[in-house]
């Protein structure tokens, strides 16, 4: 019984925790309306504001602030699925990327972030935070129980799943981002802890920066004539995530020798692509997309079909240069504007745009990512219709399956590769093999097969 009090009264704490980031958020959203959805759009200082906090934000996070680029998750997830040997030689090093000096080097780019409006969410930088916290206070604290007794990992694993569920007001996120991304080895030991912590998180987890969270819709359930636009959408929503991180791994490695080799250069040249998709969009290709996102999953209009294209590259441009962000409600909102065609079409209400709109946005997640009861539960909370809640499973499944024979290697096991390949080149063929070489080098099933990459646009040195 004492230590479930210990894990609800350090839940509290991560709600409070959450309050800088998520007003960050509301802070960019505020931004885009007043500068570029009001009644009368400031599209000049709107453009202008993109420009000089884009810049700002690559010379300082590819300069003094390195450490703070990136969401900040895969020192987590290498803790998590790296072999024990791997993890000896190098778990000093990623516990040290998962302290918290290195977030609050991650705070003043994510000002930056979200003054510029940059196509990322606060969701990995939110579990780097749960994570950093809980570790800190396991060494600062280590006869405190139950928490002294766990290992480092599989604290770190139970902070990160609980700060994105204590951010996202929501338990069941931070289970299920737990088992099926943050700790696929750690298993069933973090689950009562991240539900404790997330559960009493969210009493003091504010509302701010999320208007994709909706109050709760009764659509009702999937009527019949809709079945063949969801297998439709399933299909295309799939094929759209494994676009993005088709797209999303060479663009990283490119921004990131250009910023080698011409940081400035590199830095005028992406501010001014973000700001002019910015101006072409008429500022919807800003933030994380929970605007849009919003009114898709409302059956509202999400405006031209034309904004999935300007969305799609501002969202790779954002991820690529290393903001402090991750892509779920980026590839949530793209796959919730694959409505726009269908907009207008007869038989085609409201009510059926909303539901279509869930369908869309949850297999485009589930392709881009690879875990299909994170992303069902994650817009089930979004959207809130229980009655939608199978057809969101069975959607995220499918589109799961087929966006890792499409996709390859994902952003988080690129990210997570480039940690360990130094490790794996300084070390004798025979001691990887020994030591469980082949353990790594299939380090996540998701994995294509395709080597280990060695660009790191995010979480990198």
């Amino acid at each position: 019984m004492a230590g479930v009090l210990i894990w609800l009264l350090l839940g509290l704490l991560f709600g409070l925790l959450q309050w800088p980031y998520q007003a960050l958020s509301e802070l960019g959203f505020q931004l885009q309306q007043g500068l570029w959805l009001g009644s009368q759009p400031q599209a000049l200082p709107g453009c202008l504001l993109v420009f000089a906090a884009t810049v700002l934000l690559i010379l300082l996070a590819w300069g003094p602030l390195a450490a703070g680029r990136g969401g900040g998750i895969a020192p987590l997830l290498a803790l998590d699925r790296a072999a024990p040997s791997v993890r000896a030689a190098a778990a000093a090093r990623w516990l040290q990327q998962l302290s918290l000096a290195t977030q609050l080097r991650r705070l003043p780019l994510m000002l930056l972030t979200h003054i510029g409006g940059l196509t990322v969410g606060v969701e990995s930088p939110s579990a780097a935070l749960g994570a950093s916290a809980l570790l800190a206070i396991r060494r600062r604290w280590p006869g405190l129980q139950p928490l002294g007794s766990l290992s480092p990992q599989l604290v770190a694993v139970i902070g990160g799943a609980a700060g994105l569920g204590a951010a996202f007001r929501s338990p069941l996120l931070a289970v299920a981002y737990g088992l099926e991304e943050l700790g696929q080895r750690s298993g069933l030991p973090l689950v009562l802890p991240a539900l404790l912590l997330a559960g009493s998180g969210t009493l003091l987890a504010t509302r701010m920066g999320q208007p994709a969270r909706l109050p709760g819709l009764g659509l009702g359930p999937l009527e019949p004539q809709l079945w063949g636009w969801t297998v439709l959408l399933t299909l295309v929503g799939a094929a759209g995530g494994a676009l993005l991180v088709r797209l999303l791994l060479p663009a990283a490695a490119a921004v990131k020798q250009l910023l080698a080799q011409r940081r400035l250069l590199g830095a005028v040249l992406i501010a001014g692509a973000l700001s002019l998709l910015a101006l072409i969009s008429g500022g919807l290709s800003l933030n994380d997309g929970s605007l849009s996102l919003a009114a898709a999953l409302s059956g509202q209009a999400v405006g031209s079909p034309l904004l999935l294209l300007w969305r799609l590259l501002s969202s790779v441009l954002s991820l690529a240069l290393g903001a402090p962000g991750g892509l779920m409600h980026d590839s949530m909102t793209l796959g919730a504007l694959l409505i726009s065609p269908l907009q207008g079409l007869q038989g085609l209400d409201s009510t059926a745009l909303a539901q279509l709109a869930a369908v869309g946005a949850t297999a485009l997640f589930a392709s881009s990512t690879g875990t299909p009861l994170f992303c069902a539960a994650f817009v089930f909370t979004l959207q809130g219709d229980p009655a939608l809640l199978p057809v969101l499973l069975l959607v995220s499944a499918m589109a799961a399956a087929l966006g890792e024979r499409w996709r390859g290697e994902g952003w988080n096991e690129h990210q997570v590769a480039a940690l360990l390949d130094p490790l794996l080149r300084h070390t004798s063929p025979a001691g990887v093999e020994e030591s469980g070489g082949a353990e790594v080098a299939g380090l996540d099933r998701r994995r294509s097969g395709t080597g280990l990459r060695r660009a790191l646009p995010a979480d990198g040195p």
